[in-house]
């Protein structure tokens, strides 16, 4: 039922800095990380580095499905904080934990068992130095699924109480962690791709630890107690599933987009002009590092969203919801489109940092500003808003959405342009503009007429 009374606002200004700031140093945080990661392997050989990138392509969906169940989680609780349950958003929070774990142990079995299966039929026939370093490497960070999951969700439950200073302070602790052990492992013991393995299964075991010992402090809103004693409140578990199944299905599909669109990038011009085909290549990873820093502002703007509309919807106050879904997807276009203009004018300076041929460069750099223009212009309708309406239950619309636009532009125009009008990345990168837009022009349709405001999570 929509609130009558006068409402007082959920956040203030103040409110939604401490929240979005901290979510904006800690997804640079995961970024960077990554990168050093990437660095410190090279030294082990490029079989080394080959077998991790290929293992890292899967954890990245693996992860992107606990990040949904997290988000699934997070909205519930958000909710219940909203409507005023303390209670009920505890319970909420401890069947999130026990779910996380579930699917995280299913996940890891799998893995372990089925590895080489899975690397050979996902990547085909691969050389037998690779294959051996994929394969310890798969090992040990399907290991830390559990951990991955149970960090995942006890981060987004803190979100959900408008705490985000507490992720980012594990964020880095983690990551210096991560760092230390690898340079340990893979510079003092020559281990290679077993050393980047237990680096970070290393890394995700402190993070689990840290957050599940906060997460446990009866001071909070929402703490959880008695973890050891499980019993699954199905009710519960459905609601977070509701929003949780859906988002991984959509997060899931996206990264099989990426995959399936990067064959066709490494396969421009193959046996014809190899030079062009890794031209091509190398342009595509260079650019897509730099564009994904200039993303960071709308993705920790749309990680509030689950909070801030999460809770409003909770309370029944579907204006609050609204006007704070206008204020956020500003804040996000303010911010996106100084880090977009910024990119542009920086981009031929930036890209010949990398070393790259002339050839690769003009391609970067012609990619890079095409890029920031759309983003500014489509990326925060695109990526930020649809949180707003997946905090609010419309888990699904955003999902269907997605894989929509994923197949018919992302992918489909990526064959059309790239190859068929001979493009070539160009073309890929202008399929993935029009994916922007498709989405854009949905998210808002359905945002305005206002059926987001009628579903029920709890």
């Amino acid at each position: 039922m929509e609130s009558t009374a006068a409402s007082k606002p959920f956040f203030s200004n103040q409110a939604l800095a401490r929240l979005i700031l901290p979510l904006v140093v800690e997804q640079l945080l995961l970024m960077t990380v990554g990168m050093a990661d990437t660095m410190m392997v090279t030294s082990a050989g490029e079989a080394v580095v080959s077998g991790v990138s290929l293992v890292d392509n899967i954890n990245n969906l693996i992860i992107n499905i606990f990040s949904a169940l997290s988000t699934g989680g997070a909205v519930v609780v958000a909710q219940y904080l909203g409507r005023r349950e303390p209670e009920s958003a505890r319970s909420a929070a401890k069947q999130l934990l026990y779910v996380a774990l579930l699917a995280a142990l299913c996940l890891m079995g799998a893995a372990l068992l089925l590895r080489q299966a899975i690397l050979r039929l996902l990547f085909g026939d691969i050389a037998h130095d690779v294959m051996d370093s994929a394969l310890v490497y798969f090992l040990l960070t399907a290991a830390a699924y559990p951990f991955i999951a149970l960090y995942n969700a006890g981060a987004a439950l803190f979100r959900a109480m408008g705490n985000s200073r507490v992720s980012m302070v594990n964020s880095f602790i983690v990551n210096l962690v991560n760092i230390a052990v690898n340079a340990l492992l893979i510079y003092g013991f020559q281990m290679g791709a077993a050393g980047a393995g237990l680096g970070t299964l290393t890394s995700r075991v402190a993070a689990a630890v840290i957050i599940l010992v906060k997460i446990t402090r009866p001071t909070l809103p929402v703490y959880v107690s008695g973890l050891l004693r499980p019993r699954l409140q199905w009710k519960m578990v459905r609601s977070i599933l509701r929003v949780g199944v859906p988002a991984g299905i959509e997060n899931s599909m996206f990264q099989v987009g990426k995959l399936m669109v990067l064959r066709l990038v490494t396969s421009f011009d193959a046996g014809v002009n190899l030079a062009v085909a890794g031209s091509a290549v190398a342009a595509n990873a260079i650019g897509s590092s730099i564009a994904s820093f200039i993303n960071v502002p709308g993705q920790a703007v749309g990680l509030s969203m689950v909070t801030v509309i999460g809770q409003c919807m909770g309370a029944c106050d579907h204006q609050q919801a609204v006007d704070y879904t206008k204020k956020l997807v500003k804040t996000s276009y303010l911010a996106m489109g100084l880090s977009c203009a910024g990119l542009f004018l920086a981009t031929p300076a930036l890209v010949p940092l990398f070393n790259l041929t002339p050839a690769t460069a003009a391609i970067a750099i012609q990619v890079l500003r095409w890029n920031a223009v759309f983003t500014a212009i489509f990326w925060p309708m695109s990526f930020t808003l649809p949180h707003a309406l997946r905090a609010a239950g419309d888990a699904k619309f955003t999902m269907a959405v997605s894989m929509l636009s994923m197949w018919t532009c992302r992918i489909g125009m990526s064959y059309l342009l790239g190859r068929g009008l001979g493009l070539g990345l160009l073309g890929v990168w202008l399929a993935m503009f029009a994916d922007w837009v498709l989405r854009a022009a949905l998210f808002l349709v359905r945002f305005l007429r206002g059926k987001w405001r009628g579903h029920q999570v709890i």
